[in-house]
């Protein structure tokens, strides 16, 4: 064992002494600077890179500092979706579905003796929640140190193009050089600015840790993140309601946005459309009175509530950068980059949530990441296809799409007559004996009209979306054609097969609802 140990030893040092890699890289040091790369940002596409560099033979910092919300919460490296985004709340929805399956088990015959009076507890649910997340913490603070990756917990400014300030938790100052930057400070939540906004509302950086059971809340805000949220606290058993601004999901295909939150609503959460946050006032027991304006009707209204969660959007974290003194161009609270994750300045670069345009995900942050590092370091010239990006709606009943939205399909290909919509409803069947609602269970594909009819979008409403459409989502990328499609054979009994049995167009105007699980 000591000798399979030397040996690892030894390759580890080769790979950090900068001249070469396993990956085969020629890259040579820039010895003008401390380091060859600082990354400003510790989450999922800060990290990839740092990480990817590294077995590039570049010598590489990593700076990560998160400032408290409002309400006090922190938490560690790992970035929004480790600490606050995708793993919390895919970890609380999947307590909202076994609530949910406790209830429907009795229907399979299992003898659940007062069935009735099952109720989550929070604070247990939250512990171990945090729990999970604090290993993940540890373990990517491991393997920071495993890699050599130096790891820096302070908040990342530029004095220059080439020089980083980190202000560490003591306020003390340290400068650090490098000869190439890569900007992956992600974002976090807006506030509106309204009265009572900030002092008595809380966001999806709070409510994973909150600390108290949220009880009857309000969430203001439509976008995935409000109605995820809105979810699963209604699975877990509290009074939930969703103020709309404008539209729901915002972006995504609007009869889809429209089949899922009629779901929601099914399941017993509110929705408040058109209506605005005017004020939240804190009464004397404690509770949040809200005011809110309807915008249609011109009508003020009001409600008490226990939590208010703000989930309308986020800004890109570059207020602390102080991109000004690195001479960096950039809109709004997000960097403008090129193609290859460019600045407009040369030597520094940006991938994540922080850059203007592209998709939010965790996974194209991690995949830009690790390709611009290779690029960098490794003589690669492969760039992100930002194109076709699959994602998914964990709400009560699951959405997940690739590809181009109907709406966006008829814009491209120039018309509704040019393109062609495959589309059923259909029936799980699993739902059947706990008599589960298969109303909102709806698929399509939406493709072009000519040809083989390469398909242009999947779009997909019902359970465990997110593994349904992740294998379509290679087939869409593959070039995917209806006809292709329609020569697959489906596995049965499967929801994933209905993609294969879809046989009824929008536009011949016949039912698309199934007479059977079969049929």
């Amino acid at each position: 064992m000591l000798t399979i140990f030397n040996k690892r030893a030894i390759v580890r040092l080769v790979f950090c002494a900068g001249t070469g890699s396993r990956f085969g890289s020629t890259y040579k040091r820039n010895h003008n600077y401390d380091y060859d790369l600082i990354v400003i940002g510790g989450g999922s596409g800060g990290l990839a890179c740092a990480k990817e560099a590294i077995q590039h033979g570049a010598k590489v910092a990593c700076l990560d500092y998160v400032t408290p919300t409002p309400l006090g919460t922190k938490w560690g490296i790992g970035g929004t979706c480790v600490n606050v985004g995708c793993i919390p709340k895919k970890l609380m929805h999947q307590a909202a579905l076994l609530g949910e399956g406790l209830h429907e088990a009795t229907a399979y015959g299992w003898d659940i003796p007062n069935k009735e009076q099952i109720k989550p507890d929070w604070n247990k649910l939250v512990e171990s929640v945090q729990n999970h997340i604090k290993s993940v913490n540890w373990v990517t603070r491991v393997d920071l140190r495993d890699k050599h990756v130096e790891y820096v917990n302070g908040l990342g400014s530029f004095k220059d193009a080439h020089t980083v300030v980190a202000t560490l938790k003591n306020k003390s100052e340290k400068i650090l050089t490098a000869d190439k930057i890569v900007i992956a400070v992600g974002g976090r939540p807006n506030y509106p600015d309204i009265p009572g906004a900030i002092e008595h509302g809380i966001t999806s950086d709070d409510i994973f840790s909150l600390d108290r059971a949220p009880g009857k809340t309000l969430v203001v805000g439509a976008g995935y993140i409000g109605l995820e949220c809105a979810g699963f606290l209604k699975g877990l058993g509290y009074d939930a309601t969703v103020m709309v601004r404008s539209i729901v999901l915002r972006g995504f295909d609007q009869q889809m946005a429209t089949i899922v939150s009629d779901a929601m609503v099914e399941r017993g959460i509110n929705f408040l459309h058109k209506c605005i946050p005017k004020s939240v006032e804190k009464q004397a027991d404690g509770k949040l009175l809200v005011k809110w304006l309807n915008t249609e009707a011109n009508t003020e209204h009001s409600d008490v509530y226990d939590t208010v969660l703000w989930a309308i959007g986020r800004k890109g974290l570059v207020e602390d950068l102080k991109l000004e003194n690195a001479g960096v161009v950039f809109k709004g609270t997000k960097i403008e980059v090129s193609e290859a994750e460019g600045t407009n300045v040369s030597n520094i670069f940006a991938v994540g949530d922080v850059i203007y345009g592209k998709p939010e995900l965790t996974p194209v942050a991690i995949h830009a990441g690790r390709l611009l590092a290779r690029r960098l370091f490794g003589g690669s010239t492969q760039t992100m296809d930002y194109v076709d990006v699959a994602t998914t709606v964990f709400s009560p009943l699951e959405y997940a799409c690739v590809g181009l939205s109907e709406e966006d399909a008829i814009k491209k290909m120039g018309g509704e007559e040019n393109i062609e919509v495959y589309h059923g409803f259909y029936k799980p069947t699993e739902f059947f004996i706990p008599q589960k609602s298969v109303r909102y269970c709806y698929l399509k594909a939406v493709a072009e009209r000519s040809g083989d009819q390469k398909v242009l979008g999947l779009h997909y409403v019902g359970p465990v979306a997110g593994e349904v459409i992740q294998g379509f989502a290679v087939a869409l990328k593959a070039g995917l054609t209806i006809k292709t499609l329609f020569n697959t054979v489906g596995i049965h009994p499967t929801t994933a097969e209905e993609f294969t049995r879809l046989n009824i167009t929008k536009r011949s105007g016949l039912d698309p609802t199934p007479a059977s699980c079969c049929s």
